[in-house]
């Protein structure tokens, strides 16, 4: 049996339970959190920029350092909801190299995969 073929405009996604997982994101030209800043804030993956989903392409399409459409670009949410939407967005845009990370970070926290987390203050 044959899987289903994909649509030709579906979304590449990086499983995390890859052990290429985390060598597909840095190789990526810009890896791209689009949940809210508090989101963000909170903890992201190493190298991160946060770009909430409801300005980003506002936010690429106003910077010339964005103008390449063949940038390598990989997108993240909570859960991949957002970044799928994200990512096809992108796409419609010209963006050709657009991946998203399967089940977003709660499944890199699940994998057991580092983030970045706010530092405390110390009181000492």
């Amino acid at each position: 049996m044959h899987p289903a073929p994909r649509p030709c405009n579906a979304i590449p996604e990086i499983s995390v339970s890859r052990p290429w997982a985390q060598d597909a994101i840095r190789a990526a030209d810009l890896l791209i959190d689009v949940r809210e800043a508090d989101e963000f804030a909170a903890g992201h993956l190493q190298g991160a920029v946060g770009m909430p989903r409801g300005v980003l392409e506002f936010r690429l399409a106003g910077n010339p350092a964005f103008e390449r459409r063949d940038l390598r670009m990989v997108l993240y949410c909570k859960t991949s909801g957002r970044a799928a939407l994200a990512a096809r967005s992108l796409q419609s845009m010209g963006y050709m190299n657009v991946q998203s990370i399967a089940g977003g970070i709660e499944a890199w926290v699940q994998a057991g995969l580092p983030i970045v987390l706010p530092e405390q203050p110390s009181f000492d």
